[in-house]
């Protein structure tokens, strides 16, 4: 990068205006972009997918962000192995498809064969005396399974911090034991946005007029505090009160974390996790809060737990409830495009269309997805237009700020 254009973006960095929105080239400039895939989805652990998606060894799945594809792989173990979707004869994918089991890894160009570990086992090589298939492995990623989600971090080195992380989560999680789940629905959408533009937008509930069909279940107050209700939502308020008072109650009993932890810009694997109330019969993300699988998760005892909420950063955040989890993963394309995986768990001894309706189980989401969706590409759309300024955040908007300023830090220390 030429140095000239690199103290220019330096400078955005340096100078961003704390409490408001980024510049336009954070959401628009390709080389920001290339930035971000190099000090942020480059050097810290990024969530991947669930081990309900690898339930049997040679079960794997592909994961592209950026410039990277990685195999996600169970072995004949049980662990979780991440290879560089690079073969290493001519560079070619070797797997193509999103998901499915295999046994070795057969690149389609030539044939080089490597085991689920990535070693080279086969690679036919007429008239060569000194080909030594030893040197020629797949490349490793780095992988961690916390809780049943798999993360995975291509540095060199990862975050030592994660591990800190992971405690805080761990206990939060556990009790929903995703070992015993299966994959009723998964939803892949491409955005027309930017990845921080998807992380930004989940981190407010100021917007949440626009989702009515989460609004039943979810209180739209979320993100507020004493002295920021408004009139129209202050018996909302009142209610969810008294609902969180009686979830604090039954975690109590259950022995159920369920403090707000915050840490989003005071360390490096960011984290917000909570349990909270959902309205309604506080079950699920229906339409009355009722439960939407006949069938409990783990070892709970009880339906009416609310949501477990987590945001991790870079790329996730998720929904663990009584009756099923929903994950979500942000994998960026290209600084104007990005992919949101929307992964809906159940027991793995539930059956569709006996314990639940799958229609009824992802309505919801499938709607406030849909509605994000629009949200994001219209502040995609005013980002790239000569009249766009950054604009102040809301006192509820405090999660996005830190965000933000979250970035802003890691960013820099990549740059320094």
């Amino acid at each position: 990068m030429p140095a000239q254009q690199l103290a220019e973006i330096t400078d955005l960095f340096e100078f961003r205006r704390t409490g408001y929105s980024l510049d336009a080239p954070f959401y628009t400039d390709p080389t920001i972009f290339k930035i971000d895939m190099e000090a942020i989805f480059g050097q810290h652990w990024i969530y991947a997918a669930s081990v309900a998606e690898l339930p049997e060894p040679g079960d794997y799945v592909t994961v592209d962000y950026g410039p990277y594809s990685l195999i996600v792989l169970r072995n004949d173990d049980g662990d979780v192995n991440v290879l560089h979707n690079v073969c290493r004869h001519r560079g070619a994918r070797v797997l193509t498809e999103a998901a499915g089991s295999t046994g070795n890894l057969v690149c389609g160009y030539h044939s080089w064969t490597y085991s689920p570990s990535g070693d080279l086992i086969h690679a036919s090589a007429p008239g060569e005396t000194k080909f030594d298939k030893s040197c020629f492995g797949l490349k490793r990623a780095h992988s961690r399974v916390v809780a049943g989600l798999i993360f995975v971090c291509v540095a060199d080195e990862p975050p030592a911090d994660f591990d800190e992380t992971s405690k805080i989560f761990e206990p939060y999680l556990a009790p929903h034991d995703l070992s015993k789940t299966k994959i009723a629905y998964q939803q892949n959408i491409v955005e027309e946005g930017n990845w921080k533009l998807v992380m930004e937008n989940n981190r407010e509930c100021y917007h949440c007029d626009g989702h009515p069909e989460l609004a039943c279940s979810l209180f739209p107050t979320w993100g507020l505090t004493e002295g920021l209700i408004p009139p129209h939502l202050e018996e909302v308020w009142d209610r969810n009160k008294e609902a969180r008072s009686s979830l604090e109650e039954r975690c109590r009993r259950y022995g159920l974390p369920y403090e707000v932890v915050e840490e989003l810009d005071t360390r490096i694997a960011g984290i917000r996790i909570s349990r909270e109330a959902l309205d309604g019969e506080g079950e699920s993300f229906s339409p009355d809060g009722r439960r939407l699988s006949k069938k409990l998760l783990g070892d709970l005892r009880d339906f009416r737990l609310g949501r477990c909420s987590m945001h991790l950063q870079p790329n996730s955040w998720f929904h663990f409830l009584g009756d099923h989890v929903i994950t979500f993963g942000v994998f960026p394309i290209n600084e104007h495009q990005t992919l949101v995986r929307t992964t809906w768990l159940v027991a793995d001894d539930a059956e569709e269309g006996v314990d639940y309706d799958l229609e009824k189980l992802t309505y919801t989401w499938k709607q406030t997805n849909l509605q994000d969706k629009a949200f994001v590409e219209l502040c995609q759309q005013g980002a790239g237009s000569p009249a766009y300024e950054p604009g102040p955040y809301m006192k509820s908007e405090y999660q996005v700020e830190a965000f933000i300023n979250w970035y802003v830090q890691r960013v820099q220390e990549h740059l320094a």
